[in-house]
């Protein structure tokens, strides 16, 4: 018996579920990050080679090139994830968020300093890796340079949002409240008093939101 075409029912396709390859591309991503990380900090930023990070990730020095114009492009990568903390929601957005939300300048400082506790850790590792090669290493040198502006350029935004609202302590310039933050928001100083000096992280949190509130309020 034949069947009409035009009665006929029709398989209606499942929609595409991007989820699970999404999933996949997020562990490889983060699989290879980590192999990066731990080149660079094992053996310095210009002695790791984009080869070496390939195949302690298992994949092609080519897909590296492809996706992240190679090793600088790889840094910039981990900074971003450093930067973006542990929670579900970047750590940057978290602050803009309690900028807008909280009218109180110590409990946005605060909260700042927690961010600070939460980031330092994973991102100051980094720009020290990048600050030690930065002396025989153009290329380093410029991205550190890069870096180090970016942060600048966020601790400026912080000192507008403080002086904005007319709560810097009299005397307190905006520039002076940027370079305050940036002071304290450095992996130098992370380095000193936790690293070298032996501090837990807390103590650190504590130490630098308790000299910024000093310095600016």
């Amino acid at each position: 018996m034949s069947v009409d075409p035009v009665t006929a029912p029709v398989k209606r396709r499942r929609p595409y579920d991007g989820s699970r390859r999404q999933e996949q591309a997020r562990r490889a991503r983060s699989a290879l990050l980590d192999a990066a990380l731990t080149r660079f900090l094992d053996q310095g930023y210009t002695a790791t080679t984009v080869e070496s990070i390939a195949t302690a990730a298992g994949v092609s020095a080519a897909t590296i090139y492809k996706t992240y114009g190679g090793k600088p492009g790889l840094v910039r990568a981990l900074c971003e994830q450093a930067l973006g903390g542990a929670g579900p929601v970047p750590a940057e957005q978290r602050s803009d968020a309690l900028k807008q939300s909280e009218p109180d300048p110590r409990a946005v400082i605060e909260g700042w300093g927690l961010l600070t506790a939460e980031v330092a850790p994973r991102v100051a590792p980094i720009l020290l890796l990048l600050r030690d090669a930065a002396d025989g290493d153009p290329v380093a040198a410029a991205l550190h340079e890069e870096v180090d502006h970016n942060r600048l350029t966020r601790m400026a935004h912080n000192a507008s949002h403080l002086a904005k609202g007319g709560r810097l302590r009299l005397g307190v310039t905006r520039t002076d409240a940027r370079d305050v933050l940036w002071l304290y928001s450095s992996p130098e100083l992370f380095d000193l008093l936790v690293r070298r000096r032996g501090w837990s992280v807390r103590k650190y949190s504590r130490f630098v939101t308790d000299a910024m509130i000093a310095a600016l309020l």
